[in-house]
Parts: structure tokens; sequence; C-alpha cells
């Protein structure tokens, strides 16, 4: 069991912090709002910090799960900021989906105050939260990787070492590539049948049983039907990785014209009120 800072308490990382608990680690939380670290406290063994550099005092790892690339950088530096508390030796592991620039920019200043560095994005929703079954997508040096495995196994289905610094981040942009394609084409396949006067319920039963069948498609398509989205990963997310990822792809020469295309889409429902409605409301564009 190990002594373990989580920073940031949102709808991932409240429910991981908890099974780093339930499994036995020391740990201590810290949120922006302090209210929700309180509440978090209230409901699990732990401690709560007043600012991210107490947190991560005495820590042997640092996780958090925060908004973007400012955020993560407020987390790690200045003197309030997690690198400023941590010692010799620990090693931070991150689970926000930020850049692999970023990534790169703090954990070259991590090696340098002889910190670990883990870029640890993660996939499976708030759902696979939850549950302790998210897919953990790793970046880093063989040994950092070594020693914060099986702590991330607190809540991972799946945690694989992709490469250096940046490549877990860029294995997160895959998977966001992969699923906003995938959601627009069930959106219209949705809309199709509903267009063409067939049972939802019906063709799902049968088309998922083939290739057609995905994740999205059995855990999506009936709030599809039913125009329901108030749950879920916000579509303002979802823009902010798909930036990310177009990002990326302007630096390595990558072409993705579909991604391109669903971001549009996604700023479509964002016009409608859906911000913060789930990913999958892509199909309330084409009703509309």
């Amino acid at each position: 069991m190990a002594r373990v800072a989580f920073l940031g308490l949102g709808v991932m990382g409240f429910p991981m912090a908890g099974h780093l608990a339930a499994a036995g680690h020391e740990v201590t939380v810290w949120n922006r709002s302090p209210a929700k670290a309180e509440a978090w406290a209230g409901r699990h063994k732990g401690r709560v910090a007043a600012t991210a550099r107490e947190a991560a005092e005495g820590a042997e790892f640092v996780m958090a799960c925060v908004g973007n690339d400012d955020d993560l950088r407020q987390v790690c530096l200045g003197e309030a900021g997690a690198f400023a508390g941590m010692g010799k030796g620990a090693v931070f592991v991150d689970h926000t989906t930020v850049s692999a620039a970023v990534t790169r920019e703090l954990s070259a200043l991590a090696a340098e105050a002889g910190l670990g560095f883990v870029d640890a994005p993660v996939s499976g929703g708030q759902a696979g939260a939850a549950n302790g079954q998210l897919s953990v997508m790793c970046g880093g040096t063989p040994a950092d990787y070594a020693q914060a495995e099986p702590v991330i196994a607190a809540y991972a289905k799946i945690c694989r070492l992709m490469g250096p610094s940046g490549a877990g981040q860029l294995t997160k942009m895959c998977n966001q590539i992969a699923i906003a394609g995938l959601v627009q084409g069930l959106s219209e396949s949705l809309h199709f049948a509903e267009k063409a006067g067939l049972s939802i319920p019906e063709v799902v039963e049968v088309i998922s049983q083939g290739a057609a069948g995905s994740w999205q498609m059995a855990n999506r398509h009936q709030t599809m039907a039913e125009n329901r989205f108030d749950f879920g990963f916000a579509v303002d997310w979802m823009r902010k990785d798909l930036a990310i990822c177009l990002a990326a792809a302007d630096e390595t020469g990558a072409s993705l014209p579909v991604t391109a295309l669903v971001d549009q889409f996604y700023k479509e429902v964002q016009a409608m009120g859906g911000g913060r409605w789930d990913t999958s409301s892509l199909i309330a564009r084409l009703r509309k």
C-alpha cells in the first residue's frame, strides 16, 4: 500500500480516488472547490489538503485528473503546486486528457526536480471510473511506469505503457478520433431507422450482433432514441479533446477529415445549448 495524493475530484477523479482508498492506500485529496473534497472525505477514508502542494507532501504517488493544459500547469507548478511538495523519487501520474506538448514540458521539469512522471489518460467514462473499469494508456519511462502501475490498478481494467512521455496522450487522441466518427455513424444509422419507420430497439438488436456492434451502440442507443443526453461525457470536453487531436494532426501531418467535420457538428450541438450534453447528442442536430 502506498501514500497517494489525488488532485481533482470531478466526475472521474472522485470515484477514482475512492477506489484508491478502498484498495487500502493512504489517500490525501485536493480539489479546487474545497466542498467537493470534504464531500469525498465524508464518503471515503482519507485526508483533505488545502493546496496541491500540501496534498503532495510525503506522497509516493500524486495522481491528477483536472481540466486542460492550463489547469494541469497550475496544479503542478508554482509555490502551491504539487511539484513543490513532492519528494525526490515520487511519481506524478497525470490522468487528465491534455496535449502531448504540455505533458513533455512537465515531464522534463519533473525529471529536473528528481521526480517521476507518467501521462496516463483514461477511457471508459463516468461509469468506467465508478466501476473501476477504466482503460489507461500511459507514456513515460519503464521505471516510472513499473512503480505506478500497481497503484493505477485500483481503477483500471487495462493499463499499458505505450511509449515515452506523451505516448499516453497520443493514444488517447486515437481513442477520441475513433469515438467521434463512430458516434456520428451511429447517430446517422438511428436517424435513418427513425425516418424509415423502423423500430430502433429491433434494429439495434439485429445489427449489434454483427460488424456494426460497438460499445456506443450497446450503451447509448436507448438514450439516443429517447433524446436524453443529460449525463455522460460532455460535448464541451469532447471539443476540447478534438482540438488537441486536430492540433497534433497538423504537427504530425496526419489527415483527419472526418474528425474535423464531426468537431464542427459538435459545435452545432453547443449552439443548440448542448455543451453539457453527452457526446451521443450528435443525433439531436439531425432531428432539428
